[in-house]
């Protein structure tokens, strides 16, 4: 910001505080009355244009009543995400592409009343004794938080920033992220009642995807959604329960973790579980909800679709303790029963990159069996740069009998 708009800023908030009545309410309009009275009475001696008064007007309203300079980065549905590395430096990811912004805070202690704003709003506590939490805005971003002593440099703040409408397929296809064929095949695997696992590394569009895939679920069964945070915004469905983790906090409360949600789950009559991310032990609880009859979706990260079978090993061992691994892995191949890979490639376009079927059983090396059934095959670029490709079919589905039970076809 110019220097001398910056100096005009923090005058008149220092006015307009000065002059409020802290006995009483004051609503948002009235806060604008109240600036623009400060703001007319500094415009004497000032040459301003209109929309550098707006500027200003909106920055000293987001300073007293929002998140500071934040909270203009948070309206524009063009920004993804927005990194706060302390005072003076803050990144923004626009367009797909990182910049960053000319905008800082006036101080780290606004930084830091900031800090405990977002946190307050959803209930979670953040300090030096706890100086790592996840928490989210009101209009469902996710938001990271790392405080001093771990963050040398000063509040690091991370906001992922959600689509104020959800992406649904049709906008995927329109984004070239899959085929008609991808989506008319995995649409009739969930109506079957298959199993899938969404897979990819971080910014891939994972909950992105989860949410699409959601809307093929039959309206008539009951769903039930468990995050850490709650993100996915699932729609149309009537009979839906909603379920957040929760950390620990100072008043005594003790944490509510995945673990704990998916056990709750299993007695609430679900006919479909849709958990948010596994990465650690819940992932036993959930291929335990999949070996018993429950119809279930989640993501992961990973490299790869086969890579993300050495996680789910993993974090199943974490999970199950001194279990033989050829027992974890028969879990998770008669529990899971697709995995699709997501990527971001070189245009910074998200793709589907590989869909794989989990085959029920280990081969003679006693590792899980996969069988591809589409991969991305990248053809060239076009004029813009962006990458051109298609999804080329390398397998049949061999475990048809969902299929043959729902009564479709593929």
């Amino acid at each position: 910001m110019d220097p001398r708009l910056e100096e005009l800023k923090r005058k008149v908030k220092e006015r307009v505080m000065a002059s409020l009545d802290f006995s009483k309410d004051i609503s948002d309009e009235e806060m604008y009355g109240l600036i623009d009275q400060e703001l007319s009475g500094s415009f004497k001696n000032l040459a301003m244009s209109v929309s550098d008064r707006k500027k200003l007007r909106d920055l000293i309203f987001h300073s007293i009543r929002k998140l500071d300079v934040l909270q203009q980065l948070i309206d524009d549905p063009r920004v993804t995400e927005i990194m706060v590395n302390g005072t003076d430096n803050i990144f923004i990811e626009k367009d797909g592409r990182l910049f960053r912004f000319g905008g800082r805070f006036e101080s780290r202690e606004k930084l830091e009343d900031v800090v405990q704003q977002i946190v307050a709003s959803c209930n979670r506590v953040v300090n030096e004794a706890s100086p790592i939490v996840d928490a989210r805005l009101e209009n469902g971003a996710r938001v990271n938080i790392v405080l001093n002593p771990v963050a040398l440099g000063g509040p690091v703040i991370t906001i992922r920033r959600f689509p104020d409408e959800p992406i649904n397929m049709a906008r995927l296809l329109e984004l070239g992220s899959l085929s008609e064929e991808l989506r008319d095949y995995l649409g009739t695997l969930i109506k079957a009642g298959y199993n899938i696992f969404i897979s990819g590394g971080t910014g891939s569009g994972k909950t992105t995807f989860l949410n699409a895939l959601s809307d093929y679920i039959p309206k008539d069964l009951r769903v039930i959604s468990i995050e850490d945070n709650a993100e996915l915004q699932i729609r149309g469905v009537p009979n839906l329960v909603r379920m957040e983790a929760r950390n620990a906090n100072v008043e005594g409360c003790r944490p509510i973790s995945i673990r704990d949600l998916i056990k709750s789950s299993l007695r609430m009559r679900p006919d479909w579980l849709i958990v948010g991310e596994v990465r650690g032990g819940e992932c036993v609880d959930m291929l335990q909800a999949m070996n018993t009859g429950h119809m279930a979706m989640s993501t992961g990260h990973s490299n790869s679709a086969v890579d993300m079978l050495s996680r789910l090993e993993t974090m199943s061992l974490m999970g199950m303790g001194e279990l033989p691994l050829p027992a974890v892995r028969g879990q998770i191949a008669a529990g899971i029963d697709i995995i699709v890979h997501l990527g971001r490639i070189r245009d910074r376009s998200r793709k589907v990159l590989e869909i794989r079927e989990v085959e029920n059983g280990l081969d003679e090396q006693g590792r899980i069996r996969t069988n591809t059934l589409f991969r991305f095959v990248e053809t060239g670029t076009d004029e813009t740069g962006r990458i051109k490709g298609e999804w080329k079919k390398e397998g049949d589905l061999k475990a048809r009998e969902k299929l043959v039970a729902a009564g479709l076809t593929l």
